[in-house]
């Protein structure tokens, strides 16, 4: 590990739940943070405030998000369940049961309160203003691997075997549009500014489609990046753009990250750089809100923050046996991670001797 002098994030914050953490999240609006377990907590911490709305059940959850507009929290996992919260008073709204089923994907609509979910090889979406379930989609080719919106909610991408299934939130009874891989796609990502759409596949490669062939029903190559050791793990695209008014897209592979910029010649593809510090497999990725500094959560108890997606500028560090995920806060002041003991931890920018509110 470089040694790096920096210390622009401080802790602020931590506590232990009873087992791995499993996913931590802001609130839009920054005000709550949601963490879960593998032991089947569900806590949120509110002006400092720990509040359990799930105590150990012994069955893991293992996805939890909010909705856009910050009133439900939703978490998935190994019971089969889907339980909504409202975020006004902390009470269970509903719950959806669908053993044995293992709810391990889920993401809110950027734009509705409508809320996806796996279930095997389908997807529901649950609409919370009528507390329905408003459609199931079947992937069909095999279980689902990852979903995701588009910027707009104007699309939902399903992932699995040969590759991403896009419906039209619209238009759900329509036959998706197929962006078609070889092997399978294990993370699938659209950019924030609604350009692209990303998939990280198993069979080492990365393929990138812009969205308005999608939206204009047409088939096309996709730009192909390879070169991997292995599959890969994690995708996560930038918030803001580059001078060159393009997003970053960020993958993880076992310790490596690559970090892949569109060049000015769209015949030369998307150029790399490798990002190098971690010593173990990089479990998490995700850009700053409001800049291009990534950080990235290694199984060997680094939490990397890295300058423009460039250099290593501060190792953060306070999970003995490695961190799990990581969460920006919605304005970028401050980041939270868990740990693969329990521990949940707040790191503020300059944040001597000031409290967590």
């Amino acid at each position: 590990m470089k040694t790096i002098k920096s210390t622009d994030f401080d802790l602020n914050w931590n506590n232990i739940l009873s087992d791995y953490i499993t996913a931590v999240n802001w609130s839009s609006d920054g005000s709550t943070l949601a963490m879960s377990s593998a032991a089947g907590e569900v806590k949120v911490l509110v002006e400092n405030e720990l509040i359990a709305l799930q105590e150990v059940t012994n069955t893991s959850i293992d996805r939890l998000a909010f909705s856009t507009d910050g009133k439900f929290l939703a978490v998935g996992g190994q019971d089969g369940k889907v339980k909504i919260w409202s975020t006004s008073n902390h009470q269970l709204i509903a719950t959806l049961e669908n053993a044995p089923a293992w709810v391990d994907k889920l993401a809110w609509s950027p734009r509705k309160n409508l809320l996806a979910f796996s279930l095997g090889r389908y997807v529901q979406v649950w609409d919370a203003d009528i507390q329905e379930i408003v459609v199931t989609l079947n992937f069909d080719n095999s279980s689902v691997l990852s979903i995701d919106w588009s910027h707009d909610g104007k699309f939902l991408a399903i992932a699995g075997y040969q590759g991403v299934k896009i419906w039209r939130s619209h238009e759900w009874d329509e036959d998706p549009y197929l962006f078609s891989i070889p092997s399978a796609s294990v993370a699938v990502a659209w950019s924030s500014d609604g350009k692209y759409i990303a998939s990280g596949n198993m069979d080492k490669t990365i393929c990138v489609l812009e969205t308005d062939l999608i939206a204009n029903a047409k088939q096309a190559e996709p730009w192909l990046m390879h070169g991997f050791p292995g599959k890969i793990r994690h995708l996560a695209w930038s918030k803001v753009t580059t001078s060159k008014k393009e997003p970053l897209l960020a993958s993880s592979c076992g310790e490596s990250i690559v970090i892949w910029e569109k060049q000015d010649d769209a015949s030369s593809g998307w150029g790399a750089t490798v990002l190098s510090n971690h010593s173990d497999i990089v479990e998490a990725i995700e850009f700053a809100p409001d800049n291009l500094m990534l950080a990235s959560a290694g199984a060997e108890g680094w939490l990397c923050l890295w300058k423009k997606a460039k250099k290593v500028t501060q190792v953060l560090q306070g999970a003995k046996n490695g961190f799990s995920c990581v969460a920006w806060h919605p304005q970028g002041h401050k980041i939270a991670a868990g740990g693969q003991n329990g521990e949940v931890l707040i790191w503020y920018k300059g944040n001597r001797g000031v409290g967590f509110a």
